[in-house]
């Protein structure tokens, strides 16, 4: 098994060991820190809709206020609270516009707050007539508010939301309004408007973020490979060009004479610790290949592939051998992963020790490298087959099952190095 360092983060800029820590941002880090500034992604589309189906719904609430305006005692209270739900409602739209698609906490709690104010005195007003899911408006327009900050708050702040004004709509109904066969089929239509709406939001939004984050990380891992046989990682190279220019600045500061000869002791450590770094970077990429990046900078594959290259034989696959054994493995995981998180590959290259055979020759100075995947808790029928298609542009393939899972052996034939 592979013993080689693991990177700082992988793809998606999620540290993975104490190293993230510290250090210059880099390229994953810096995309990290602009997605916790507002809605990205793409989420900000689906924050786009969510208001336009808020604001659909409010009419729809007020057209209902306006059909039941003789069934008030006091109106008062019910226009109050259209008036705090849409003074709110148009100022959290404006505010995230003006902000680009940012909701500070404080202007969330202000928000919140205006909404349990418009749900109060929707509850005044319709308190009179003992039947809160048939006159309820405002209220459950209230719960559509919340859609608008789903993509800008967390999703436990919005269900969190959610929930506490489901419970106020209970708490409410039990209290005032008589639970019958008549009303009990009203009062749960109201509450499940009331939350539901936030609710699917919150998952809505969590799937397409998901969704859009393995799409990013396949393509990010898929550049590794047109990479040579050995080279530095997606990562390593901005850590080089961060490393190469400080290089180029001490070595031009000794040049114009910015920094006299002998260097002081700091300066010196200084160029001690550039040199080295630099070297233990280029020692790297001596040895990991295009298939180690792959695995282990992946946000994906890093959690549950492991990978057995102890002769670097991954990098003499060409680019067509590469894509497809990267696209199944990578299928293997996106098909499963959300049916069990006990699913794992273990990707192995090369002969097993105890054969005492190394690598094939053939007769038109070719080799074979045997690949061999194993998997625990795949089992054999829920494999799509098109793992199985790109498993034959890596070689010919024959699959078993093995310990109920699915076992698969490839004759990878790649041109000899030695006579290159």
């Amino acid at each position: 098994m592979t013993s080689f360092m693991r990177p700082e983060e992988n793809t998606l800029g999620v540290i993975l060991g104490r190293r993230g820590k510290g250090g210059p941002p880099g390229v994953a880090k810096a995309l990290r820190q602009a997605s916790a500034r507002g809605a990205t992604l793409g989420t900000s589309y689906l924050g786009v809709g969510a208001g336009v189906l808020s604001a659909i719904q409010a009419l729809y609430g007020i057209s209902l206020f306006i059909s039941h305006w003789g069934a008030y005692q006091d109106q008062a209270p019910v226009i109050g609270a259209w008036a705090i739900y849409v003074i709110a409602f148009v100022s959290a739209l404006i505010t995230m516009s003006v902000l680009g698609d940012r909701l500070p906490l404080w202007l969330f709690a202000v928000y919140l707050v205006a909404l349990a104010g418009a749900v109060a005195l929707d509850f005044i007003a319709i308190w009179p007539n003992h039947n809160i899911g048939e006159y309820a408006t405002a209220s459950v327009s209230a719960g559509f508010g919340l859609m608008i900050v789903v993509t800008l708050r967390g999703g436990r702040e919005v269900l969190g939301a959610a929930f506490a004004l489901g419970l106020a709509f209970v708490a409410a109904i039990i209290v005032n309004t008589p639970l019958t066969a008549a009303t009990i089929p009203t009062q749960l239509t109201t509450i499940s408007l009331a939350v539901l709406p936030a609710v699917l939001g919150v998952f809505v939004v969590r799937g397409f973020r998901r969704m859009v984050q393995q799409e990013l990380d396949r393509v990010l891992v898929q550049s590794t490979v047109s990479a040579p046989r050995f080279a530095v990682g997606m990562l390593a190279s901005e850590e080089l060009a961060r490393l190469d220019l400080a290089a180029e600045d001490l070595l031009e500061s000794v040049a114009t004479g910015r920094t006299a000869l002998k260097l002081d002791p700091k300066t010196a450590s200084v160029a001690a610790s550039l040199a080295t770094e630099l070297r233990l970077h280029l020692i790297e990429g001596r040895r990991e290949t295009w298939l180690y990046h792959a695995v282990s900078e992946s946000e994906m594959l890093g959690k549950a592939v492991t990978l057995t290259d102890k002769g670097n034989l991954a990098g003499l696959l060409d680019s067509s051998q590469r894509d497809g054994l990267l696209s199944a493995v990578w299928l293997l995981m996106s098909d499963t992963m959300k049916q069990a998180a006990t699913r794992t590959v273990q990707l192995t290259l090369g002969p097993v020790a105890s054969t005492g055979t190394s690598i094939e020759r053939l007769a038109n100075n070719q080799i074979t490298i045997p690949i061999v995947i194993t998997t625990t808790d795949i089992p054999r029928n829920r494999v799509d087959p098109a793992i199985f298609a790109s498993m034959s542009r890596v070689g010919r393939y024959s699959d078993s099952t093995e310990h109920s899972s699915l076992r698969v052996d490839i004759e990878c034939i790649v041109d000899n190095p030695a006579d290159q």
